[in-house]
């Protein structure tokens, strides 16, 4: 299997105007469409969480698009960490 397959990691956590503006709903549908597996769930403090896995290419497409979300959005700020794969994430949703 080629480096570029090998299945990575990341937590992302997105700060700004970014809860009741579909941000969520437009992370699944991104996450979804790159094969990605994992959550996005809004936080207490106003911020948007996600943690997905895949490949190292798509992980990124996700995070160029969490970096300034759906036209709704105003991202201010995003925290990205890399993570050691745990393969225990559902196919891409939304949880509360």
């Amino acid at each position: 299997m080629g480096k570029d397959k090998e299945i990575k990691r990341v937590e992302i956590v997105v700060y700004g105007i970014v809860q009741g503006v579909f941000f969520r709903a437009n992370t699944r549908d991104v996450a979804t469409k790159l094969g990605l597996r994992g959550i996005v769930r809004n936080l207490h403090d106003g911020s948007v969480e996600i943690i997905a896995e895949g490949n190292e290419e798509d992980l990124c497409e996700l995070i160029s698009f969490a970096k300034k979300g759906p036209p709704s959005a105003k991202v201010y700020d995003i925290n990205i960490e890399w993570k050691n794969p745990q393969e225990d994430l559902p196919f891409f949703k939304i949880t509360y």
